[in-house]
Parts: structure tokens; C-alpha cells; sequence
């Protein structure tokens, strides 16, 4: 529940709150990042280069990201999807007239085994129009990363919507 204190935020004051939390975000991530192998480490590096893509509407270099025999579903799909249709979920937002305005990964957890590492993770975004109004939404999202010839590639995945807080 939200409330009113009366109290007037006005665009400094918004600044300085979204940087006490990126401060914070980023603190607690450091914590987790330092308990996690290198194979881990390189793989969180992917997960954010991932959405710097998606921001970019980069679409080559967010389809080498996935492995050639990726199986995964999407939020946006009612069912699960291949590679080929792994880029669909942005061109439907660019097609509305939407853009990735600004997004924020929060880690949950990873596990490296052999060679795979599976990262969980909350992702808040805004998609907005040509006007710059649209909405915050969270997602959570799993990856199955693999390692091959060519790098780390996701090659299983899921992304559901956060359920909203019970009364």
C-alpha cells in the first residue's frame, strides 16, 4: 500500500531515491556476485549484456545468445518457443510503437554444474511509447545456460509474471 505523506517529491528527489536504491541493488548484488564461480559470474554478465540488447533492439546479437536446440517459454507465449521464434516478443513491442526505456535486473540465485548454469532472477522494465508513458511490470525469469565452442548460449528458459501481493 502506498501513502501519502504530503511530502512533494519533485525530480531531484526522485533522482536521489532511484540512486539510494540502484546503491542498494548493486551493493547486494556485489555480496552475491562474490560467492558465485567464474563460470556463474560470466554467465550474470550475459544476462545483462541480454537486456542492453533488447534495449538496443539489437536483434542479431540477442538471437546469438541462444543455443541452435533452445526450448523455452516466454511470458508473452502460450506456449513454448524455439529459436527461431525467440525475437518475437520484441517485435511485437517495437511493431506497438514501444521501446525498452529503462529495465533492472535483480538476481535471485544460480547454480554452476558442470557445464551449465541456471540463473533466476526478478526483471523489472518500462516499455514506453513515443511519449515516454507506460508502466513498470515485473517478470520473473529462469535460464539454462550451456557451454559451447562458441561461448555460453541459453539453451532452456521460462519467464512467468509476478503474482501480485495477496490481501
Amino acid at each position: 500500500m502506498r501513502r501519502n505523506c504530503g511530502i512533494r517529491m519533485g525530480r531531484a528527489g526522485r533522482g536521489v531515491r532511484n540512486l539510494l536504491i540502484v546503491s542498494v541493488v548493486v551493493l547486494c548484488a556485489g555480496a552475491v556476485f562474490s560467492q558465485q564461480s567464474a563460470d556463474e559470474q560470466a554467465v550474470w554478465k550475459l544476462e545483462s549484456a541480454y537486456w542492453g540488447y533488447v534495449k538496443a533492439v539489437d536483434l542479431d546479437r540477442y538471437r546469438d545468445l541462444w543455443h541452435p536446440s533452445f526450448v523455452g517459454w516466454p511470458s508473452s507465449s502460450s506456449q513454448p518457443v524455439r529459436k527461431d521464434h525467440i525475437t518475437d516478443w520484441i517485435t511485437a513491442y517495437t511493431k506497438n510503437g514501444l521501446w525498452l526505456q529503462w529495465y533492472s535486473l535483480e538476481p535471485a540465485a544460480s547454480q554452476a554444474t558442470g557445464n551449465l548454469v541456471v540463473t533466476h532472477y526478478w526483471l523489472t522494465s518500462r516499455w514506453a511509447d513515443k511519449d515516454g508513458h507506460g508502466e513498470p511490470s515485473t517478470i520473473r525469469v529462469t535460464h539454462t545456460w550451456i557451454r559451447t565452442t562458441d561461448g555460453w548460449q541459453i539453451i532452456a528458459g521460462m519467464a512467468a509474471p509476478v503474482p501480485a501481493p495477496s490481501k
